[in-house]
């Protein structure tokens, strides 16, 4: 059962004082705005297919037709949404905190859209093309929209922008996400099941700095009992009304 919706003082306490505040979203705050979780996208003409048929590099030399046409199929589902109340708010956020780092697990780019500056996004772009033999990203890339992509420079077949299964975090990304964690005071998880590797660590990696933890997710996650302020809401709920308590508090 939900509770009601409480800002404790506390909070507002901490996030007045902080320093550097961490925040790391997932999929919640972007279904929100309508867009599908990657499993909710094997629907229809998708639903018989393997994750691992669709989002691994294998699949992607075995039939790049087939990857591309389901991840077009996918940028039009996100190119109709539009930010929310949630992605807003962090904008917002990030303009009255000293330090601010948002660090996404989402690929769709909506956090960007709503104007978040130098958002880390841990499984890439969706919107991206990536050389497959290089890994630079491309801006002009080759061939009318139903046509496998190439380089320009190389090629070579282009790629969208994400990570897949068994692909690792960009080196970068991983790198100042670790730091974000390691160096804030008060960390966010939102919208995220704190179950996915390495992204679910951050939050233990910021505890052990000293951060206090804050999760706001409608579902109760490993880290729910064990965060110091837990929101059984959405972000498009909680966070406006944080930022009002806020503003109501300075």
């Amino acid at each position: 059962m939900k509770n009601d919706l409480v800002i404790p003082e506390a909070l507002i306490d901490a996030l007045r004082s902080s320093r550097h505040v961490c925040v790391l979203t997932g999929s919640g705050i972007s279904a929100e705005s309508g867009v599908p979780t990657f499993r909710d996208a094997q629907t229809g003409l998708w639903e018989k297919y393997d994750p691992h048929e669709l989002a691994t590099p294998e699949a992607f030399l075995r039939d790049p037709e087939l990857i591309w046409k389901w991840y077009r199929w996918r940028r039009d589902l996100v190119a109709k949404v539009e930010p929310n109340a949630g992605h807003r708010a962090l904008v917002e956020l990030q303009a009255q905190v000293n330090e601010f780092t948002l660090i996404t697990q989402n690929v769709d780019g909506l956090h960007q859209r709503a104007g978040s500056k130098d958002v880390i996004e841990f499984h890439g772009n969706i919107f991206e093309d990536r050389c497959f033999v290089e890994g630079c990203v491309v801006e002009d890339a080759k061939g009318n929209s139903n046509e496998v992509p190439t380089c320009p420079a190389c090629g070579g077949n282009l790629r969208p922008g994400v990570v897949w299964f068994g692909e690792a975090i960009p080196v970068s990304a991983l790198h100042d996400a670790t730091k974000a964690a390691s160096t804030c005071d008060l960390f966010f998880s939102i919208g995220t099941s704190s179950l996915v590797w390495p992204a679910a660590g951050f939050a233990e990696t910021a505890r052990e700095a000293g951060a206090r933890i804050v999760e706001i997710n409608p579902n109760e996650t490993p880290l729910s009992n064990t965060c110091d302020f837990w929101f059984n809401d959405t972000a498009g709920s909680v966070l406006p009304e944080l930022l009002s308590r806020l503003h109501g508090a300075s």
